[in-house]
């Protein structure tokens, strides 16, 4: 965001900001000016008076205090433990995920009382003995594990899968994966329930004086058992246990900016003076001609293999869903430097054959190998493929580069950042080079104005060509695209083929499944027709094309070119 919206955007939050500071320093002025007239003057009710001396009370503080650690420790330690559950929840291992549901089934449908007294009960009779503020904050903690994980699960369950799929075809692990792009989106549904348990934990705390923890409750019952006075003492504890949960409340609002991406990126000032120099025409800006890293690219690709020498092998590939035959036997060599285009109707395995190939999807029999090489498989008793163990590493040593139907941009990140995330945190490259050659590749296809943007701020066409600089980051060898234009608008579609074909002109090794048969004629150097999993017919696009052999595709491209443009 640029120029009066962005602008607009800072000056709300900065109003924001002060309205927040301001009731906060009203609210504690009106604190000190009460209780300083509480003890210097008869202008407050004698009542308020009293109340506020309890509200200040080093008793009742120090119980709040207790109340305070109980809370702190138990929601820590039950959100790791509930991180732990949700994960297990959402395992592939039916024994993991009935593990994890039976302890939050039981736990959410037992009161919390009973835990902490089954605690410090039963606990002895096994020879653990806690004392009564460790057996509360244990309690409390695997208590708020199980309604934790549910929250949680539900964070991740909200991010598009899709998110995780395009991070695998970049060889990022499931840590990484969870941890730099699930967690950062799912904060956002997770913090507003998370903050709610906190603030329950704090005010639940006052259950723990059963098992006769020296909490702020159990506090103020000893003075209300002396004095007798109900109202004065438990209003007291009342005003300390809103003044805690208050904090929490703020605690929430600038947490909540936090895993706000533009919020953050804004308060981190946007694009860094580097950037900008280059946006607004610096010495860089002209003097990089687009395709220079692709020269360099190619020369590091040549290793002296002929260009005719085959790149990618398919032998005897067969894939099914169940009972569902997808692919059936497919036999496929693509040469390096080659464009291979697949067409056929919608089922026939295209997209299927192109996850195969980066190994998104395992293989049911036969072998595929990119440069000689298998992508996280390894042989096996009777020449058999086993996948290996550390799949993710597997596909960022093969160095191919996935572009989307949906574009599958990390919606968190910038264009840039959406740019730098692979190469950095999967490849290790250090930020500055990266920052360059992205800021680079933005300029490459049309978008270095548009580098602070998040993805929401984009066009589909614009997100579709950030996402062919996001593949081609990793230095790529090979290149796939799956139906790359099939969710744009006609009129985005031209931008987006542009980009692929200065990448076919450049010697860019590519399997490109789309429909657009005009584009297939002018850049593939091969055409595939495919239809229920097998290969049809295939050859240079002016024989397959335009004098089609077999019934099946002469049909397919009459339905075709009687679409609208």
């Amino acid at each position: 965001m640029s120029g009066p919206a962005a602008r607009g955007a800072t000056t709300a939050d900065r109003h924001e900001q002060r309205r927040t500071t301001l009731w906060a320093g009203a609210a504690a002025l009106i604190a000190a000016v009460a209780i300083g007239f509480g003890w210097r003057s008869d202008r407050v009710p004698e009542p308020l008076t009293e109340v506020l001396s309890y509200v200040c009370s080093g008793f009742l503080l120090d119980g709040a205090l207790t109340a305070i650690e109980i809370a702190a420790l138990a929601m820590v330690g039950g959100m790791i433990l509930g991180l732990m559950l949700a994960l297990m929840r959402l395992s592939r291992l039916a024994p993991v995920r009935g593990a994890a549901w039976c302890y939050i089934w039981f736990i959410r449908g037992t009161p919390v009382i009973l835990q902490l007294v089954f605690l410090y009960d039963a606990l002895p009779l096994f020879g653990i003995k806690l004392d009564s503020f460790t057996t509360a904050v244990v309690g409390f903690m695997l208590n708020e594990a199980a309604f934790s994980a549910e929250i949680i699960r539900g964070g991740i369950l909200s991010v598009d899968r899709r998110q995780s799929l395009a991070a695998a075809s970049f060889g990022m692990g499931r840590f990484l994966t969870l941890w730099r792009i699930i967690l950062p989106q799912a904060m956002r549904a997770i913090l507003p329930s998370m903050a709610n348990q906190t603030i329950s934990m704090i005010k639940g705390t006052s259950i723990a004086s059963v098992i006769f923890v020296n909490e702020l409750t159990f506090r103020s019952q000893q003075i209300v058992g002396q004095n007798f006075k109900f109202f004065t003492v438990f209003a007291a504890a009342g005003i300390i246990y809103l003044i805690m949960t208050s904090a929490v409340a703020v605690a929430q609002f600038y947490l909540e900016r936090h895993f706000d991406p533009e919020a953050a990126h804004r308060s981190r000032g946007g694009a860094g003076p580097a950037d900008r120099s280059v946006r607004d025409g610096g010495t860089g800006a002209a003097a990089v001609p687009p395709t220079a890293w692709m020269d360099t690219l190619q020369g590091e690709q040549a290793d002296g293999s002929s260009p005719d020498e085959p790149f990618v092998i398919c032998r005897n590939v067969q894939k099914s869903y169940g009972d569902k035959e997808i692919l059936r036997g497919i036999d496929l060599t693509v040469r390096r430097g080659e464009v291979v285009v697949l067409m056929g109707p919608s089922g026939s395995g295209k997209s299927t054959l192109l996850r195969l190939v980066n190994h998104l999807e395992t293989l049911d029999w036969g072998e595929i190998t990119v440069g000689g090489k298998y992508v996280g498989y390894k042989k096996a008793i009777g020449d058999a493929l086993k996948p290996i163990r550390n799949i993710a590493k597997a596909r960022a040593d093969a160095r191919i580069g996935m572009v989307f139907q949906h574009f599958n941009l990390f919606d968190h990140l910038t264009a840039l950042e959406n740019i730098m995330e692979a190469p950095i945190h999967v490849h290790g490259e250090s930020t500055e080079k990266m920052r360059v050659l992205a800021m680079d590749l933005l300029r490459a296809v049309g978008l270095v104005s548009h580098a602070d943007h998040f993805p929401h701020r984009l066009s589909g066409g614009q997100q579709q060509r950030v996402a062919i600089a996001r593949a081609l980051a990793i230095s790529p060898r090979l290149m796939l695209f799956d139906e790359p234009t099939s969710a744009l608008d006609p009129e985005l579609v031209g931008e987006v083929l542009a980009v692929i074909r200065r990448l076919a002109e450049a010697g860019m090794t590519m399997i490109v499944v789309t429909h657009e048969v005009r584009f297939a004629r002018e850049v593939a150097d091969r055409v595939i027709f495919m239809d229920e999993g097998h290969i049809v017919e295939q050859g240079p696009p002016e024989t397959v094309l335009d004098h089609p052999k077999h019934e099946r595709t002469q049909r397919f491209l009459r339905m075709v070119e009687q679409q609208p443009s």
